[in-house]
């Protein structure tokens, strides 16, 4: 009798403490989000000047007026609009060449000896050096951003595409050719599907570095993007508009990063998520 009365108490405690664990983590994100803001109005509001000067910078109230202004007019939007352009398109074009170059070197020899090599030697150039060179290269202004914005993102999805291949169990190849699969059927159904975790991996980080890319060859060669509005806004002295140009540029990597995970997990539904430790 106490056992049955000891188990709908138990489980009242459990979804007690599911339907605190529900809310904890989101309470402390935006916990964290409310002190970051809230130590960036005191250091305004006081010009802190402790070798990092705050005499300048905008307090978070100027920049959420200027950014309703801003996002209350449709001039913003090209800005916005041209960049999305550029790091889809470019980031797409990486994605077919990364992952396709990642899967022939990670799984051939030949591959690896005759591709890798050029890729590691223009892997360490940093995307600003690439300007000048694509601005002779490529007719147009799009076209030159969205080949530095394709470097930028096809060097991690490349090397996490091969890492995910080599790491591939050599024994479920073996297992897979001891029961009648062709090389075909290998690499459908055991090296994409084993590769395919690091290979969202590399998804996730090529368009954060693609962003960084995109942004800076705004800022050097564009002429519309939000890189570009950041600079220019920088040049005429409107500092408001630089940080909501900055913070534009993080909620726009943050959601795209975000979009490529969300993706990557609809396409691995047999990964388990990991619940990591105080969670």
């Amino acid at each position: 009798m106490a056992t049955l009365v000891g188990v709908p108490a138990a489980r009242s405690s459990t979804a007690a403490s599911a339907r605190v664990a529900s809310w904890r983590r989101p309470a402390l994100r935006t916990l964290s989000v409310g002190l970051f803001l809230l130590a960036w109005h005191a250091a305004t509001l006081w010009d802190l000047d402790l070798y990092v000067r705050f005499q300048n910078i905008p307090s978070p109230g100027d920049v959420l007026a200027e950014a309703a202004e801003l996002f209350g007019s449709p001039g913003f939007y090209v800005h916005i609009l041209a960049s999305l352009e550029r790091i889809w398109l470019g980031f797409a074009i990486a994605t077919v060449l990364g992952v396709g170059l990642g899967l022939l070197i990670g799984r051939f020899a030949f591959a690896e000896d005759t591709l890798l090599p050029p890729i590691e030697l223009f892997r360490p150039i940093p995307a600003v050096a690439w300007v000048p060179i694509s601005i002779m290269l490529w007719p147009t202004e799009r076209s030159s951003i969205v080949f530095i914005t394709t470097l930028g993102a096809f060097f991690p999805i490349v090397l996490n595409t091969i890492h995910g291949v080599e790491g591939i169990d050599r024994q479920l190849v073996r297992a897979a050719t001891s029961l009648g699969a062709g090389r075909a059927a290998i690499f459908r159904e055991v090296v994409l599907p084993g590769a395919l975790p690091s290979i969202v991996t590399g998804l996730s980080v090529g368009m954060g570095v693609s962003w960084i890319c995109l942004i800076s060859a705004e800022m050097i060669s564009g002429q519309f993007g939000v890189g570009y509005f950041t600079w220019v806004a920088y040049g005429i002295v409107k500092y408001a508009q630089i940080v909501v140009g900055m913070l534009t540029i993080g909620v726009l990597g943050m959601l795209s990063s975000a979009l490529i995970r969300l993706i990557g997990a609809r396409f691995m539904p047999w990964l388990p998520r990991r619940e990591k430790e105080g969670a």
